[in-house]
């Protein structure tokens, strides 16, 4: 995406021209008219005008982040904000808008988390697996927010579902990170690997519970506030959520998007009391352009005077999911946080261009671990109980 820093151009000025007087016999005095006063008065306008011009222009407020289409500038006083927490079933009040750091490069993610949080955000999302946990733990110490203030979500790696490797793995991350609870903890996938092999465990891929029961155990010891799950289809959190849980899954984090919406899994999770998250929000490698670029989305952006990421962040949000827009460049950190509730006919129109094509996934292992089965789209073997 294209930044620019010139959104707001001085209006043009007309150039006053003020006849000279063919030279007169000397007069005692001057006498001022109205006319002198008046040319004074349109000099000092232009001049005022100019210098105000250019105050604005080399402000940092003038050099909107993004790239707005064209349109009205809009006054953000009149706009209805979006949620800016999810009340989880536990109590706690997750944020709706994080930082996500998957790919980010070392030496720039520790960068991104600082900026995140001097901008405001308060959740930053993590994994094990990403490789980084220390590196974003530094930049949090380093950051003077307080713990506290930050929610914090790491992810347990398909290596360690072993019940007896789950607390070794978590307390590694929480290591790393620097601190000693989590806010969340997710089973990263619903694919489980023997430790140590590129074997896959079967059977705890196929009942997921043995590892749940000790994410439970975690909870009850104080190192996590709660637990949930990522990329989980409907089929694998029937399966799971049928056993005697004494915690039940808050989260399941999956890929969403304009291009992958699913939309049948977001009915299911509201009817079930289960937050989605989304990441890839504005899709992943090329389909982030094609996003930024779709006429439905220039339109709504152009419409309400805010950029295409704006638009299908907020959209994310008002559709009633956490969102996890990744970036380590601190003008899009920025440009990321701000969300704006769509009004309803553009926010509709954009659920339907959404529910249009045949939904497109980028994110998918199956082939990668050799699956005779699709995670996403099949049960995989699991048994789901009946309705």
């Amino acid at each position: 995406m294209t930044m620019s820093s010139r959104y707001y151009r001085p209006l043009p000025q007309s150039e006053i021209d003020i006849e000279k007087r063919t030279p007169k016999a000397p007069q005692r005095r001057s006498i001022f008219t109205w006319k002198h006063l008046f040319v004074l008065l349109a000099m000092a306008f232009v001049f005022r005008s100019t210098y105000l011009a250019l105050k604005h222009a080399s402000s940092p407020s003038a050099r909107r982040l993004g790239t707005p289409c064209s349109g009205s500038h809009r006054n953000k006083s009149s706009v209805v904000s979006l949620p800016s927490h999810y009340t989880l079933p536990s109590g706690d009040k997750i944020p709706s808008v994080a930082l996500g750091v998957w790919q980010a490069k070392p030496d720039e993610v520790g960068q991104a988390v600082k900026a995140a949080l001097q901008t405001g955000y308060r959740h930053i999302d993590d994994a094990w697996a990403y490789g980084n946990e220390a590196e974003v733990g530094q930049a949090l110490k380093e950051s003077g927010v307080p713990r506290e203030q930050v929610w914090l979500t790491s992810k347990l790696a398909g290596q360690f579902h072993a019940p007896e490797d789950v607390e070794e793995a978590l307390d590694d991350s929480l290591t790393k990170l620097g601190v000693d609870y989590l806010d969340l903890y997710l089973i990263h996938w619903p694919i489980a690997i023997k430790k140590g092999t590129d074997e896959i465990d079967e059977v705890l891929t196929a009942n997921p519970y043995p590892t749940w029961q000790k994410l439970e155990e975690m909870v009850d010891k104080g190192k996590v506030r709660n637990i949930g799950v990522s990329n989980f289809n409907i089929p694998r959190l029937r399966n799971l959520t049928a056993n005697p849980l004494k915690h039940k899954p808050a989260v399941n984090q999956v890929e969403l998007s304009y291009w992958n919406p699913q939309a049948e899994l977001l009915e299911w999770s509201k009817d079930n009391g289960l937050l989605l998250e989304a990441y890839s929000p504005l899709g992943s490698g090329t389909l982030v352009k094609d996003t930024l670029n779709l006429p439905v989305v220039k339109e709504i952006a152009r419409a309400l005077s805010i950029t295409p990421a704006q638009v299908i962040i907020s959209w994310h949000v008002q559709r009633g999911t956490v969102v996890l827009p990744k970036s380590v460049t601190p003008s899009r950190i920025e440009e990321n946080y701000q969300t704006y509730k769509l009004p309803d006919g553009l926010f509709d129109k954009l659920e339907k261009a959404a529910a249009s094509h045949p939904p497109q996934r980028v994110v998918n292992p199956s082939k990668r671990y050799n699956l005779p089965y699709d995670i996403f789209d099949d049960d995989g073997g699991v048994i789901v109980p009946d309705l």
